[in-house]
């Protein structure tokens, strides 16, 4: 039993409050998950169709169409040359899709760091957990070598008194 206690005299409070605190939340069975709001959703949303082959390829087609359009036919020429409308249209895109693509990000890097620190309170709670089965097993273990060496002590008193048995009935 005092091996025990000499086990808690090695965590220091601040690991066994952490240790009582993990071992009652379990953080590897239950991460933090938070549903995202619907400005957050949707910015997801908005931030995995920009950011996909899908839509640069028709964004690729519109503008290829847009151009030859205005270029080929001469009667009809919304846009000419400069192509000052289609910078426009582009200018106001990015203005937009920019601010919502950051908004994404952030929340990516906040489920990221949040899942960071779960990662960490695991890893620091099986840490914890694998120094106190150690120092259990080093217990036992020195429990175990004090067990045997007793026996071994006992089996040796033994054997000098068969030893002297047996000298005592050679001698007669």
């Amino acid at each position: 039993m005092t091996e025990i206690k000499s086990i808690k005299k090695k965590i220091t409070p601040e690991e066994y409050r952490l240790l009582q605190r993990l071992r009652h939340r379990k953080p590897g069975l239950n991460p933090p998950t938070d549903q995202p709001t619907w400005g957050e959703y949707l910015a997801d949303r908005v931030a995995a169709v920009v950011g996909s082959w899908r839509f640069i390829l028709i964004q690729s087609a519109i503008l290829i169409l847009w151009i030859l359009a205005n270029v080929s036919i001469k009667s009809e020429r919304w846009d000419p040359y400069p192509f000052i409308l289609l910078n426009l249209m582009l200018s106001f895109q990015a203005a937009y899709a920019a601010p919502i693509i950051m908004m994404s990000q952030n929340r990516q890097a906040s489920i990221d760091r949040a899942d960071a620190r779960n990662d960490y309170e695991v890893n620091q709670k099986t840490e914890l957990e694998l120094s106190h089965l150690q120092d259990k097993v080093d217990i036992l273990r020195g429990i175990e070598i004090m067990e045997l060496k007793v026996l071994l002590d006992e089996q040796r008193q033994q054997l000098l008194h068969l030893g002297e048995l047996l000298r005592d009935v050679q001698a007669r």
